[in-house]
Formats: structure tokens, sequence, C-alpha cells
């Protein structure tokens, strides 16, 4: 059982530690006098963090691979405002050393608890058609488990195992909410659009032993994955042309735009609704993962790094609050702008 994580780390500087990490990435470097050194990405269920080893390299790197899960001695250290560790040794870990749950981020909320919820949800659908259709999905031997541990995307949002559902379930909310507002909204046909939307991510991205894009996911996205699974579910259930051809362009237009993914724009009511919640929820979710992770990496000031989802650095509110800049008593401002916090500049999303 792993005892010390990544979001323990911050504001530890000098300590010396023995712990077992994932590597995220591995690259060989070289020093302005040509020493070779590893940069390294070393994450557990906490967070990541960046690492250094500059002595052995040569005797360690073909040790492990990206994905591989080793024991590592080292230093926390500060570097440029951030914690980062110096690494002294490592070595590959042995697969009783250590519980893959504490290396994987993961959802804190009860997954059975969501997953239930989902189901209430779907039993709730009056619509026939959508209610067996969403009953072929969630019941589905091979899809229940897939769904219960995928991640809502790679990095984006809600990127650890069990982030789907809770996005999903997330998003179930909302729709409700938002239906009290626009009575003209068919509610049936927004909760299926929300369950049924990122259903092709169980298969897009692989969360075994990292988060990453699966082959078929590379090759099709999750749009095209979803919309030939539930084209088989379609096919079986024998769905009204007319429902299935909305069920389809609820899926095809969830991004919103061409140029975030999405073949068409969405053209009903529903997937208009569906398009703005999907991404307010998403968006909600990146403001919480930047937070965490200035926290977790001991940032200082009162900004986070650059969220590539918003296109901006976000206030540290709470850190901001507290500071002596918040009254006024902080020479020179704080402001991005002003060159005491990230950047603007640019990144453009991928979803």
């Amino acid at each position: 059982m792993k005892d010390l994580y990544v979001a323990n780390l911050a504001g530890h500087e000098g300590q010396a530690i023995t712990s077992y990490f994932l590597v995220q990435s591995k690259e060989r470097r070289s020093t302005k006098d040509g020493k070779p050194y590893l940069a390294l990405r070393l994450a557990d269920r906490t967070g990541w963090i960046e690492a250094r080893m500059w002595d052995g390299v040569d005797e360690v790197e073909s040790e492990f691979e990206r994905d591989d899960v080793v024991k590592v001695e080292a230093t926390v250290e500060s570097y440029r405002g951030r914690t980062q560790l110096k690494v002294k040794r490592l070595r590959p870990a042995k697969d009783a050393e250590v519980e893959l749950a504490d290396l994987l981020p993961e959802t804190s909320a009860d997954v059975e608890a969501l997953y239930a919820e989902l189901v209430q949800v779907a039993d709730g659908v009056a619509n026939p058609h959508l209610k067996a259709l969403l009953e072929a999905v969630l019941e589905d031997a091979e899809i229940k488990p897939r769904l219960k541990q995928a991640p809502g995307a790679k990095t984006l949002h809600h990127a650890y195992r069990g982030g789907l559902v809770e996005h999903v379930v997330s998003l179930c909310r909302l729709c409700r909410l938002a239906a009290q507002n626009y009575p003209e909204v068919d509610l049936d046909l927004l909760l299926t659009g929300a369950i049924l939307h990122d259903l092709g991510k169980v298969y897009e991205l692989s969360y075994e032993r990292s988060l990453d894009y699966t082959t078929k996911g590379n090759l099709l996205g999750h749009i095209a994955i979803a919309l030939e699974l539930l084209s088989r579910k379609m096919d079986a259930l024998g769905t009204p042309a007319d429902l299935r051809a909305l069920v389809q362009h609820l899926l095809l237009s969830h991004h919103g735009r061409l140029e975030f993914g999405s073949p068409v724009t969405p053209r009903f009511t529903e997937a208009v609704l569906l398009h703005y919640l999907d991404d307010l929820d998403s968006k909600m979710e990146a403001i919480r993962a930047s937070l965490r992770a200035a926290d977790t990496e001991g940032r200082e000031g009162d900004w986070t790094d650059w969220n590539r989802s918003l296109d901006r650095p976000l206030l540290r509110k709470e850190k901001f609050a507290a500071s002596p800049e918040a009254s006024g008593d902080k020479p020179g401002g704080g402001s991005p702008e002003s060159g005491s916090g990230p950047l603007f500049e640019p990144d453009k999303k991928k979803k």
C-alpha cells in the first residue's frame, strides 16, 4: 500500500522520499555540456510531478518505459516555484509491491451509487423506444463495467477513472434543471442524449495502466464509435426511423462546432441545449482540475497555469482573498498582464 502521494509533496522541499509512481512520460535529454539526464513525469492517483534524474542514466534508462510502475528514491525540490523530484535511484516495481488503485487517478465519488442513479434516470424515461435503448446500453455486460471505469477525457475534463459516469450523471442533473426553465424541451430526448453522447469513450480511451487513446480511438474517435454501437442496438430494437435520426443527431452534434469534432452543428432544441450543458459541465470540471493541480504542485502566486479548455489562466480566489494584494498592500499589482502571473497565449483545445 502506497503511503506517500504526489499531493503530499508540496511544501516539503529538502525531504528525502521513497515511493512508487507510474511513469507518465520519459525523455532523455542533455545538459549544455552534453551530460545526459532523464526528464520524467511521475504520477499517482492524486496527480503528477516533474522529476529529473542526473546520475546513472545509462545504467537505468533501458530498465523501464512509459506506463511502467517504478520505485523511486528522491529528494523533494522547488524549481521556478514548482515542486519537483531529484531522483537518486530508480528501479521497476514488482507486481506484489503496488496496487494500481494507488497509482491511477480516479473519482472520489461512489461509482456504484452514480451508476444506480444513471439507471434510475433511464427508468424514468417515458418514451418506450428511448427507454428500451437506454436499458439495452446500461445493462450490456461488456459496456457496464467499462462505463464505470472510463475517464471523461484524456486531459481536459474528468480525466480520471470513473470520470465518465460522474460527468454523465452531472449532465443528467443539469438537463432536469434546464427543462424546468424551458417547458418546450423534450426531457426524454434530452436525457437520452446526455446518457449516450460520450458512450464511445469506453472504447476510445484506455484506462488500465494509464489514460490514453486506444488504436481504435485514434482511428475513429468516440463519436463514430458510439454511432456504430448505437446503430446496432437500434437495429435490434427496431427503433423508429425518425426517432433514430434524432438520437444520432444528438451524438453527432454535441461538440457544437465543426472545428471541435462534430460533423454537424446542433439543429434542434434538445441538441443545442445538450451541447451547451455538456460544455458547461466539462468546463466546470476543468476549472476544478486546474485549481487542484496548482495546489498539488505547490504552485506559488494567485494564478493557475494556462487552462487549455478555457484559453486562460484562472484566479485562485481563496488564495488571492487571503493575500496582501487583495487589500491593496502588495506593490506592483499581480494580474497576468503585469508579468507576475502566466502569460496569455492561446492554446486550441481538443476535447
